[in-house]
């Protein structure tokens, strides 16, 4: 069984979380990140966690970004199309779009509490 750990306080992460619920087989487990406590440093740092989708395999496996995104949707019976993404022509576009949308996200929401400021 997949742990998925996403971010709680996002809107659009929310959507997608629900939607995944809606669609998984029942091996994926979702867990808030802002819901956890690291107790003796199981988890990877917070920050990072936000900054890209964390999933830990049911081996024991971390997989992050656009892989961990993949792998969440493997869980339904959409997977095979989200699976496209990994092919190697085109995962590292994928993965670039992937990764500045997340780190767009992850200013937006989360910069200014970083300087003492709300967003």
């Amino acid at each position: 069984m997949d742990t998925l750990f996403y971010d709680g306080q996002c809107p659009l992460c929310a959507r997608e979380i629900n939607m995944l619920r809606k669609l998984e087989t029942g091996n994926l487990v979702f867990a808030d990140i802002h819901a956890q406590e690291n107790r003796k440093g199981l988890l990877p740092d917070k920050e990072a966690m936000l900054r890209r989708l964390h999933l830990l395999t049911g081996d024991g496996q971390w997989v992050i970004g656009l892989p961990a995104n993949v792998r969440a949707w493997s869980h339904t019976r959409y997977g095979f199309m989200f699976a496209t993404l990994l092919w190697p022509v085109i995962y590292p576009i994928a993965s670039r779009v992937y990764e500045s949308w997340a780190d767009r996200r992850y200013e937006r929401k989360y910069a200014c509490q970083a300087c003492g400021i709300d967003s």
